[in-house]
């Protein structure tokens, strides 16, 4: 039961991640994340093509975590790696989009503790 609400966690966390591609194309408006061409608090201007770049791989981990999603509902015997992998991928794009993704930090670094501490009482 749990392992199914995780899947469902998982697609969920991957949906939202879609924000981060359609607001740097432009194709939605959020007063929580305006259009920016600039990472780490706006430390660091990366343009318009580069944040488009950024765009396409919040993409990229939000299919990513829905196919997560579907492999741990299916119990693959690959979805807790798969999970700590794309985890601590979305931590990284998190801290680059601080602090608009601010949510996103905590609840990547609860998956990493979650799984990680589940891969480590089962003996890996």
């Amino acid at each position: 039961m749990l392992r199914l609400a995780l899947a469902g966690f998982l697609a969920l966390h991957g949906i939202a991640h879609f924000v981060g591609f359609a607001v740097p194309w432009k194709l939605l408006e959020a007063d929580e994340m305006p259009w920016s061409t600039t990472l780490l608090a706006g430390r660091l201007d990366v343009g318009a093509a580069g944040i488009r770049i950024v765009g396409l791989l919040w993409l990229a981990l939000g299919l990513a975590f829905v196919a997560a999603g579907v492999v741990t509902w299916m119990d693959r015997p690959t979805w807790p790696r798969t999970v700590l992998l794309l985890s601590a991928a979305s931590l990284v794009m998190s801290v680059l989009g601080w602090p608009a993704a601010r949510i996103g930090v905590a609840v990547n670094l609860g998956l990493l503790a979650v799984v990680g501490a589940g891969l480590a009482l089962a003996g890996w």
